[in-house]
């Protein structure tokens, strides 16, 4: 494979504090919440490394001194990490536009809330923009359901994959090319991102408002639908769903931290529990995210919970939005 090393670098937008995802979010930002006891970003830095690509910017804000501390210099991913704080989270676009004075070269840019299972490689369009065929790639995946496009970005593109227009969390739903959160940008999407208005919506700096602008300047954007299966990190339940599914696509029926300590006679289903943790009677738990460094003293079966310290949160029927997931679409 031929590296992308010093021809492309990757940035990692980190920098929100995640307030739905309270009470977790009041104790570690969402880009290092467990998935079967790793870090949410390694599973991203480590899609970058396989990449070929070694230099990794992350943005920080909330708690980041806790991102800077899990990852270090990135030497045991086989990359290097640098971190630059976002100080006022004021949307995608100005924390990318951040980065323009560290980067020079094309990046693979990826949104640090998001866990995403691809049915293709990403190196090809990396090396799209590298050559200059295209300044822009996007990657999508085809969304039947109209309520999961007015949360995201829609993509209208022509039959050659070529994008003319992106809206941000449309009212009107007229495509099912949803936007996934990852990106290659060549260097031409920081103009764009210095032209970028702040949207009347959020009050924030859109990226999909720079890259309209990016297509409006004629540079050449293009999608390609090689997700299978998105999931966004944004309540507590899709910490439970994302390490259900990942079990079940690893052929475990659980996953226990050779730390834990679990009481004799303890029956664990479908659950992952951190390092660290307590189980302190012989009880069931299953569907179920024990966080690292729990004690739990219930004397009664767990089913569907995910545990941070003091704090229990029940997600009644994600077991079942898990197995959903799995199911290959219609």
């Amino acid at each position: 494979m031929d590296s992308l090393d010093k021809r492309m670098v990757g940035v990692i937008l980190a920098a929100g504090k995640g307030a739905r995802m309270y009470p977790f979010s009041e104790r570690s930002p969402k880009p290092i919440l467990p998935i079967l006891n790793r870090p949410l970003l390694a599973h991203q830095i480590e899609v970058m490394r396989d990449c070929g690509i070694t230099e990794v910017h992350i943005v920080v804000g909330h708690l980041g001194y806790q991102v800077a501390s899990t990852f270090g210099d990135g030497s045991s991913y086989g990359v290097h990490i640098n971190f630059l704080e976002q100080e006022s989270t004021l949307g995608l676009a100005h924390a990318v536009g951040a980065l323009e004075p560290r980067i020079h070269v094309p990046f693979l840019l990826m949104l640090g809330d998001i866990y995403f299972h691809l049915k293709a490689p990403l190196q090809p369009l990396c090396e799209q923009v590298l050559s200059g065929e295209v300044n822009a790639n996007l990657v999508s995946m085809y969304e039947p359901d109209p309520e999961m496009m007015r949360r995201n970005f829609v993509i209208q593109a022509d039959e050659t994959g070529r994008v003319h227009k992106v809206i941000e969390k449309p009212r009107y739903v007229d495509s099912q090319l949803k936007g996934c959160g990852l990106y290659v940008f060549d260097p031409h999407i920081f103009d764009a991102i210095r032209r970028t208005p702040r949207t009347a919506m959020r009050d924030e700096y859109e990226i999909t408002d720079s890259i309209q602008i990016l297509i409006n300047d004629g540079y050449v954007t293009h999608h390609h639908p090689i997700v299978e299966r998105d999931l966004n990190l944004t309540k507590p339940a899709d910490l439970l769903i994302i390490n259900l599914i990942e079990l079940a696509r690893s052929g475990l029926t659980k996953l226990v931290d050779e730390s834990a300590v679990i009481a004799p006679g303890t029956q664990i289903d479908r659950s992952v529990i951190g390092k660290n943790a307590v189980i302190t009677h012989p009880i069931k738990i299953s569907n179920s995210v024990i966080m690292p460094g729990v004690t739990v003293t219930a004397s009664t079966d767990l089913d569907s919970v995910v545990m941070d310290g003091e704090h229990t949160v029940y997600c009644p029927g994600v077991a079942a939005l898990a197995l959903a997931q799995l199911q290959p679409p219609a």
